[in-house]
């Protein structure tokens, strides 16, 4: 048996996710292989072949796959699928955007978001918003497998020395182009990276206090600033800080939920946080019942005195 990993990189540099997905590869059994496929994507295969526990990767150099378009980098996938009897992908927006697409031209079941390798063929998995574990096994001769990388340490990124193999780079399928990318530019921890994140619920009331309530909170802690789904649909934050089930999975060392009620489906994307702080007013808020600490309080008065006593 032998397991594919299909990174995520910037052409430069992996990205973390990966080194998650790898350790759930290696719990598989058998040789682990990474797929990098990009466009002068060298710097970020060498990268790959540092990865411990990595023994081979696969470098696909071309203009087809440079940004990691779907239909592309599916086609990269399925050239080289026929060798591997496990296909994972972090999941990530990417990874579930391409996997299913793997899947179905294999016509093999998805096993999505694994939290657990239990043997080669069967894995655990959250369903109904993370209330209830699922216990999966598949008979399929390729398992293509979405991993949640908070369910998995992350692989050391240096100490290995995979030999790096070049692989042809599949023609444009022309079913799409790549426009444009506007990226978000920001001092703070990435989001799904971090390992404090400050977040702010609906009770902030406006965008204005949201930020002048949390930023300096986040800025002593050196925290990314998360958001509930509510927070983002009032508009006080933008979605790419939105946390729970249709927002980022995160499990940071701390986590600070400030005015967040605690709905099911925010508590989905953070309940795996080693510690959790909540911050509410309302004594029967359900994210007390996730948290190792609790503050029954305005978080207008609690949170300025937090921020002066560190």
């Amino acid at each position: 048996m032998t397991a594919l990993v299909i990174a995520e990189h910037d052409n430069a540099s992996i990205k973390a996710a990966t080194l998650n997905t790898v350790t759930a590869a290696a719990q598989c059994g058998g040789d682990v292989h990474v797929l990098v496929a990009g466009s002068n994507a060298a710097a970020a295969a060498q990268a790959a072949a540092q990865i411990a526990g990595v023994s081979k990767v696969l470098h696909a150099d071309g203009d087809s796959v440079a940004n990691g378009l779907a239909e592309n980098l599916a086609a990269q996938v399925l050239a080289v699928a026929g060798n591997y009897s496990h296909i994972l992908f972090p999941a990530t927006a990417s990874g579930k955007n391409v996997a299913p697409r793997v899947a179905a031209k294999l016509d093999v079941a998805q096993i999505s978001e694994i939290t657990k390798v239990e043997s080669a063929d069967t894995f655990e998995r959250p369903i109904y918003a993370g209330n209830a574990m699922a216990t999966v096994q598949s008979t399929d001769a390729t398992k293509v497998i979405t991993v949640r990388a908070t369910g998995f340490d992350a692989a050391a990124a240096t100490g290995g020395s995979a030999a790096v193999e070049s692989v042809a780079a599949v023609a444009d399928s022309g079913k799409s182009s790549f426009v444009g990318r506007e990226m978000t530019k920001s001092d703070r921890p990435d989001l799904t990276a971090a390992k404090i994140i400050v977040a702010g619920g609906r009770a902030l009331g406006s965008e204005e206090q949201f930020q002048s309530v949390l930023t300096p909170l986040a800025d002593k802690l050196n925290a990314a600033i998360g958001a509930s789904r509510a927070a983002v649909d009032a508009g006080y934050a933008p979605n790419d800080l939105q946390v729970g089930q249709t927002g980022k999975i995160v499990a940071p060392e701390l986590y600070i939920a400030c005015g967040i009620s605690g709905a099911i489906q925010h508590l989905a994307g953070m309940k795996d946080s080693k510690v959790i702080v909540a911050i509410n007013k309302d004594p029967e808020a359900p994210i007390f019942a996730v948290a190792d600490y609790a503050l029954e309080a305005d978080l207008f008065n609690a949170v300025p005195e937090l921020v002066k006593a560190l």
